[in-house]
């Protein structure tokens, strides 16, 4: 089983500030997750940025990768 975050009322907020700080459209950002190996669509990921999805801990991982 994968571990999980609780939701964070500002997480999602922090989400969508970095991916556009780096001029990343949801799908863009979504093509490079998969490419890293993250089952993910864009509807899951706009889940993520309104804090309705709890975010895979695996994610979070990469999106550390992608904005260093």
């Amino acid at each position: 089983m994968e571990q999980k975050l609780r939701r964070d009322r500002n997480m999602g907020d922090n989400l969508r500030r970095l991916r556009l700080e780096h001029h990343l459209s949801q799908e863009k950002l979504c093509a490079e997750l998969q490419r890293r190996g993250c089952d993910i669509g864009r509807t899951t990921y706009a889940k993520y940025e309104f804090g309705e999805l709890n975010i895979r801990v695996s994610v979070l991982i990469e999106l550390k990768k992608i904005y260093n």
